[in-house]
């Protein structure tokens, strides 16, 4: 039988490369001695310290996060191909992170402030990333404000305190705020907990159908728990009693199984309605009547699950508006435009250029592409090409069927158009070619060969091909020297044959 204490016995104390610790106190020269540079792994610990911090997030820098599902309750795959709306039923892990918009991470969670809304959907197309806040509107339409606006909702670059004149006077030059203004300042303006808040999208956003067919939508999440909101003295006392109201109530009632759910909703609009809509539907200031176009319902999200490490899977989560799946685009909101930019680019800041690869924001489908290496990568690529087009059999390739169909905007055409159509690739290499005289010619087929010989044959009679379309004695003496014989496979010369670049 196994003796009682090795059962229980704890887990060896260990280096970051694994290598047991004995004796966890300062290796010195005595014991009232300096310390010594060879102990490493006291030396290891005050270097890691020095950098468990990453920077923060510039806007929704204090947040909660936790686990949870999305179930499909009602078939709208007349509107969305989305692998996540296939059927009802059908459940898809997720990821939420609430947030104050404004304040640090040190600051109090009951502040009066917008609250951001971010979902990420674990989907087997991929992660979708619904990026947006507990209010239906924000406070521009250009984005060449956002930034400015934020600084405007920071500290004062002297004073280094929040500027109620900058937040007005910003404001008072920028009338497309009042709605949001308005919003922030009513009795929805400090909700009570994360729990009993709405959510939306609050862009317009776009879905495709399986046959190819777009709508334009708005995504909005209903509290299941009900809309509850502090007046400015709950919240006064709230925050002088605990900074964390809101990150203590949400973890606490899901570990008591008290599971926060959400009915998740869209509305749709299509093209024809947009073109007419009285005010333009892809204004993030404005929001689409509910009576013209109701609410449809989509599902329900429950948050059942907390996180294990605060700082791995919430302060590390990743949310971007260009995390989007086939079923599920964008619209020509301009804001929405820009943030499809400016949220992975401060990812790229904050945590590397492999932050898709942190496991709370990894994939849970497998992800085959050509981005390799940088900082931080898990190498689970491994020898595989990291180069395209290729003719590798294993290698991932377009699949057309995922492709969106052209967008109408009036008379211009939004589309991903083939760049080797209605071009000419071969006249110019042609009268190059026949610009050299017989000793350079001789020397550049050379060269070549002497390269092209050391790839794949198919890859030669691909390559053979091109030079042959540029001239035909070009692509002669290249076969020539790779010990290619070409010729059953062009017409005689008494048949009339011309250099391929001449009929090009």
């Amino acid at each position: 039988m196994a003796n009682s204490n090795s059962e229980t016995k704890c887990p060896v104390l260990t280096t970051a490369n694994g290598a047991p610790i004995g004796v966890q106190q300062a290796l010195t020269a005595g014991p009232r001695g300096p310390l010594l540079m060879q102990d490493v792994a006291l030396l290891e610990q005050m270097q890691h310290f020095n950098r468990e911090r990453i920077p923060e997030r510039v806007v929704h820098a204090k947040g909660s996060g936790a686990y949870g599902t999305f179930t499909v309750t009602n078939d709208v795959t007349e509107y969305s191909r989305a692998a996540l709306f296939s059927k009802v039923g059908k459940k898809t892990e997720v990821f939420l992170r609430f947030s104050t918009v404004a304040g640090e991470r040190g600051a109090a969670d009951a502040e009066r402030d917008v609250r951001g809304f971010a979902v990420k959907f674990y989907t087997e197309e991929g992660n979708w990333d619904l990026v947006g806040n507990n209010t239906p509107v924000f406070f521009v339409r250009d984005p060449y404000k956002f930034q400015n606006f934020i600084h405007t909702q920071k500290r004062h670059p002297q004073t280094n305190l929040r500027d109620q004149d900058m937040q007005w006077d910003f404001w008072s030059q920028c009338p497309e705020s009042l709605h949001q203004v308005t919003i922030l300042f009513s009795d929805r303006g400090i909700p009570s907990t994360y729990r009993h808040l709405n959510g939306y999208g609050s862009h317009t956003f776009s879905l495709i159908n399986a046959e190819g067919e777009r709508v334009w939508c708005k995504f909005h999440f209903k509290s299941k728990q009900g809309i509850r909101n502090m007046t400015d003295e709950e919240s006064a006392a709230a925050i002088g009693g605990d900074r964390e109201t809101h990150q203590r109530d949400l973890f606490n009632a899901i570990a008591r199984g008290e599971f926060p759910k959400w009915r998740v909703c869209i509305q749709v609009m299509t093209q024809k309605q947009a073109e007419t809509f009285r005010w333009n539907p892809f204004d993030l200031t404005k929001v689409w009547p509910h009576k013209e176009f109701p609410l449809i319902e989509v599902g329900e999200m429950e948050l059942n699950r907390n996180p294990e490490n605060y700082f791995a899977e919430v302060e590390q989560a990743a949310f971007k508006p260009s995390a989007l799946v086939p079923g599920i685009g964008s619209s020509p909101d301009k804001m929405l435009q820009a943030r499809l930019m400016s949220y992975a680019d401060t990812h790229l800041h904050r945590l590397g250029v492999n932050h898709h690869q942190i496991p709370v924001n990894k994939p849970r489908c497998p992800v085959m592409n050509y981005i390799r290496d940088g900082q931080g990568t898990d190498g689970s690529y491994g020898a595989a090409a990291n180069y395209w087009p290729n003719s590798i059999a294993s290698a991932p390739k377009p699949d057309a069927s995922y492709a969106d169909p052209a967008w109408a905007l009036g008379q211009t055409v939004v589309d991903r158009f083939d760049s080797t159509v209605d071009h000419d690739d071969f006249t110019q290499a042609g009268n190059l070619y026949r610009m050299f005289d017989d000793g350079h010619r001789d020397r550049l087929t050379r060269r070549i060969a002497g390269g092209l010989k050391q790839a794949r044959a198919e890859i030669q009679m691909r390559q053979l091909c091109h030079f042959y379309r540029a001239d035909a004695d070009y692509g002669m003496r290249i076969a020539k020297h790779l010990g290619i014989d070409i010729s059953a496979m062009v017409p005689p010369t008494g048949a009339g044959h011309k250099p391929v670049a001449a009929s090009v």
